[in-house]
């Protein structure tokens, strides 16, 4: 119930919402009930206020305060909350000033109001009419009132007079076909509609609505196609995002690779020039080593000799015996001519082996981002070098894992385990690629999340919640694990060739043994919540992917 105490007088566009000329005025029926008077049920007339904050008309409260008045306890109507002493009514102001300018705002629906005919000496709004009583009631009124079928109620109405004949002054009952009128029974029996086709205004009533139960069902039907058509549309926006989503995720892993890749090249070209400098300067620097102990033994002779050059006695010259071994001595020490032109012309930069290193690197780096970028003329599961354990070898069509020697690092590269993930990755849809095992040794192959870590026992396929795999141990000995829980597999593999299929929306992976005939091993049932990659360990041998 709308509770106000402010005695401002405010603009009505502070209290009624606004009503575009036209549309229903929802906001102003629902405004419309709030200044109904719970006792009367009807607008407030000069409204007044309880201490407890209710609003009532004053004559309203003023008769349940008298009838109140011989127990000697008096309560609100609407809280109950209790008053020893006859509460003091206080006039609500603001109430009155919005009530004012409601009923000058909306007279047509306050005068529209049909009221209970049987309610004397109150005003409570009617919910039907009856036609035969003419007389309008309220839910009370109506629970108590005849249910023979000639009293005929409808919506509370004040004028009953298109609803009767204007001959006979009778409820219009009948329909006449022959001359399009509605008719009471006096004008069936005795007047000029006599002997015409007459109906009963209910029959043709009710054979109107089966009419219009079929146009409500085709209706229904044709609703219920858009919501279809709809729902369609925003699964098919939803799958286009999703799908966008999913390739932006794609591309972004891409570019990031395709940076690491040219870091390494980078690394690995300017490594190259690196060795080739210290290489060529190595040998130099040992030529210009001795070179400058030749030099430093040259400029001392050459002193010696300009000293005795400049000696004027004979004797002093004929008696100098360290000339004599100085114009005898061999060049064993010296470096020859060939060291030196060797040293110009070979010990230099090889810009030929280095344009080598950088253009093998480059093809190999196209060919890695072919490889990821569907549609590029490479089908199939592929593996991602940058993956791959350091001690195991990946072929150059990226198919073929085996056992090698250690390679440089690369922070995505698993370090413990012999693995290697696939450089696509799924996360919709069906997949199943096919693989060759060596007869001998041990393996796990599965599928595996990329966000798996990469080292320590955590990082091991089929030991974690991010991988799920087939093991084979032992060199005979199968089974399937995930989560570090195992599956033993009862019998041996007759074969070497293996087919996996993921179906990632349903949730299932699935492993067949392909010996002549398909036959299904076993099938994981888990809600993927990330990409997955095909997954590969490898202890002994091979593996290869063919498909």
């Amino acid at each position: 119930m709308l509770c106000t105490q402010n005695s401002d007088r405010r603009p009505l566009h502070l209290y009624l919402p606004h009503h575009r000329p036209g549309q229903p005025d929802m906001a102003s029926s629902v405004l419309r009930e709030e200044l109904d008077c719970s006792i009367c049920l009807n607008i407030y007339r000069d409204p007044v206020t309880l201490r407890c904050g209710h609003n009532f008309c004053r004559d309203c409260i003023q008769c349940v305060l008298d009838t109140q008045g011989a127990s000697g306890v008096y309560n609100c109507p609407e809280c109950r909350e209790e008053f020893h002493e006859r509460p003091t009514l206080r006039k609500n102001k603001t109430l009155c000033n919005i009530t004012e300018h409601f009923v000058s705002s909306q007279p047509d629906q306050i005068q529209s109001q049909i009221l209970c005919t049987n309610c004397i000496h109150t005003s409570v709004p009617a919910v039907k009419t009856c036609l035969l009583c003419e007389s309008s009631l309220c839910d009370d009124h109506l629970k108590v009132h005849s249910k023979a079928p000639e009293h005929i109620l409808i919506e509370p109405t004040s004028s009953l007079v298109n609803r009767k004949c204007a001959t006979h002054k009778k409820i219009l009952e009948y329909y006449c076909s022959e001359d399009a009128s509605y008719i009471c029974i006096s004008c069936r029996l005795d007047g000029e509609h006599k002997g015409h086709k007459i109906s009963l205004m209910k029959d043709i009533s009710d054979k109107k609505k089966d009419k219009l139960k079929n146009v409500q069902k085709k209706l229904t039907s044709e609703f219920e196609k858009i919501v279809r058509e709809v729902q369609k549309l925003k699964e098919c926006v939803k799958k286009v995002e999703n799908k966008a989503a999913n390739e932006m995720e794609r591309v972004t892993a891409v570019f990031m690779d395709i940076r690491r890749h040219l870091e390494d090249l980078e690394k690995q070209v300017l490594t190259e020039v690196s060795r080739q400098k210290e290489q060529a300067a190595q040998s130099v620097s040992h030529l210009i080593k001795k070179l400058e102990i030749e030099q430093d033994e040259l400029s001392t002779n050459i002193r010696h000799i300009q000293y005795l050059l400049e000696i004027s006695d004979p004797y002093t010259i004929l008696q100098e015996s360290r000339m004599e071994g100085l114009m005898h001595k061999k060049n064993v020490d010296k470096v020859d001519k060939r060291q030196l032109e060797g040293a110009h012309g070979g010990n230099d930069i090889e810009e030929s082996l280095i344009s080598k290193a950088l253009y093998s690197g480059l093809s190999d780096f196209l060919s890695v981002v072919k490889l990821k970028i569907p549609g590029s003329g490479t089908n199939g599961v592929v593996l991602d070098i940058n993956t791959a354990c350091e001690d195991i070898d990946i072929s150059g069509d990226l198919k073929t894992i085996s056992r090698s020697e250690v390679k440089q690092y690369h922070p995505q590269k698993f370090q413990y385990y012999p693995q290697v993930l696939s450089s696509a990755s799924f996360c919709s849809g069906k997949h199943s690629w096919e693989v060759e095992t060596s007869d001998i040794g041990n393996w796990r192959i599965g599928v595996s999340y990329s966000s798996i870590e990469r080292s320590g026992d955590q990082s091991y396929f089929g030991d974690n919640k991010k991988s799920w795999c087939l093991r084979r141990y032992n060199n005979s000995q199968y089974s399937f694990i995930h989560d570090a829980k195992e599956v033993p597999l009862p019998h041996k593999v007759s074969g070497f060739r293996l087919k996996i299929c993921l179906d990632y929306d349903a949730g299932h992976l699935s492993f067949y043994e392909l010996c002549g005939h398909t036959k299904h091993l076993h099938t994981f049932t888990a809600s993927f919540t990330e990409p997955l990659h095909a997954a590969f360990c490898v202890w002994d041998d091979w593996v290869k992917i063919t498909t």
